[in-house]
């Protein structure tokens, strides 16, 4: 059953009605092409107007979407049958809200690392809604680690509410696995590609967010807060929370605006989960072009160049 946003309300009402004209032509056995036809055109004009024209907020509950694809949705349908995932830390334990392996686009192989959310109640609890342990960022640099011995570009996934804040991961060091992560990604000597195809939160994101090459995705958000914590800190309040996206500056075009990011991936009318085969095609096509672009650079110019680009960040030139 489809999932409606509060702003797709009016496209849910030309929805019902196309579907109960279909009905009530069917029944009485009437001819309904041009009613239909004219409700079509009706819902296409609609889509296209709420689309156009979505706000910081509006983008941060795309990004949430139930029917949204996770990121096993991109790897199964990218890599079909090629993807071998691999498990655990070898210290600690498997962190099931990291998944990792290697799979196929054609006939080049990439190592493949992202946060996965669940589906259910039950998968969500599986997956710790998306967060991260020390024992995922750490099992993601292992993977990066054997993805450099053998030369195989990297592509890393983010969609994470942020990593996991719990009293037994600090005590695992949480902020050490994170910060370990950022330090040997800025050195790794293979390309990195990095897709955010949901919620990039905070440190999160970043513990497997430093690439040669950083995307996003559309409607996607990236920011050192969630809007509603941002609304709780400075209002004492979540009611402020669309104030705090937009103040923010989260979305792809802000990002895009500030050269924290490269390239923003144009999303299928609707968001990445009304057409999720063009959306996954979209995604393979856009991994290709960028490894190409980066597959011919020596293991020193990659290193100088990635190090380059993140230390222009954030520079201030009164």
């Amino acid at each position: 059953m489809a999932t409606y946003l509060d702003f797709e309300e009016p496209l849910k009402e030309l929805e019902d009605q196309i579907s109960q004209t279909k009905v009530i032509g069917e029944d009485s056995e009437v001819d309904m092409t041009d009613k239909i036809g004219e409700l079509e055109k009706k819902l296409n004009s609609k889509t296209k107007e709420i689309f156009s024209g979505l706000t910081p907020w509006q983008r941060v509950q795309l990004s949430r979407h139930p029917n949204r694809p996770y990121t096993m949705d991109y790897i199964n349908a990218i890599c079909g049958e090629s993807f071998v995932e691999l498990h655990g830390d070898r210290s600690f334990k498997d962190d099931k809200a990291m998944v990792g392996g290697l799979g196929k686009i054609g006939d080049q192989s990439y190592m493949f690392i992202g946060q996965q959310k669940g589906y259910n109640t039950k998968t969500r609890q599986y997956r710790n809604f998306g967060m991260a342990n020390p024992e995922g960022y750490r099992k993601a640099l292992r993977l990066m680690k054997s993805a450099e011995k053998f030369g195989v570009p990297v592509v890393c996934l983010i969609d994470t509410p942020g990593a996991y804040p719990g009293l037994e991961a600090e005590e695992r060091g949480q902020g050490e696995a994170i910060a370990r992560n950022i330090l040997e990604m800025t050195r790794l000597k293979v390309p990195i590609i990095v897709l955010i195809i949901g919620e990039g939160a905070s440190g999160g994101a970043l513990g497997i967010g430093v690439g040669d090459r950083v995307l996003m995705l559309e409607n996607t958000w990236y920011s050192v807060i969630s809007p509603e914590s941002c609304s709780s800190i400075l209002w004492r309040s979540w009611e402020y929370k669309e104030q705090a996206a937009e103040a923010l500056k989260l979305t792809a075009t802000d990002m895009k605006k500030q050269k924290l990011i490269d390239v923003i991936v144009k999303e299928p009318l609707g968001g990445a989960h009304a057409n999720r085969t063009k959306t996954f095609t979209t995604v393979a096509n856009v991994i290709t072009k960028e490894y190409n672009q980066l597959k011919d650079l020596s293991p020193k110019d990659l290193v100088a160049q990635r190090m380059d680009k993140y230390s222009q960040m954030g520079v201030y030139n009164q």
